[in-house]
């Protein structure tokens, strides 16, 4: 079991930015996520990996393959206060679910 967070590598966020994106994107996709892969998850380990990809078209993409294989997500929006223009979509959060499954959407990417 793991979730798996993926930031839009194309908005070259600053370090900090990406941490807060990513803190967001777990965040919402577990309180989305069932009640038994929210317990397997939390046995296992709770492992997280935060990858990267090229920009929104991509992002959108993987998430309509989770969502076609049933995998919990949640899309991330920035407020706008910092660095992006409010609205400016930054993550997404997938999971937690089995390592399998989550690989078949994001087993190409790349770790931040």
């Amino acid at each position: 079991m793991k979730q798996v967070i993926v930031i839009r590598g194309d908005l070259e966020l600053s370090a900090g930015k990406i941490a807060a994106q990513a803190c967001h994107a777990s965040l919402a996709a577990w309180k989305v996520t069932d009640k038994v892969s929210k317990a397997r998850w939390e046995l296992e380990g709770e492992k997280v990996v935060v990858l990267k990809c090229g920009g929104l078209d991509e992002l959108m993409e993987l998430k309509n393959k989770a969502k076609a294989l049933r995998i919990s997500y949640a899309i991330i929006k920035d407020a706008g206060l910092t660095e992006v223009e409010p609205g400016t979509t930054t993550a997404l959060g997938l999971g937690p679910d089995s390592d399998l499954t989550l690989d078949k959407v994001t087993g190409h990417l790349k770790m931040i």
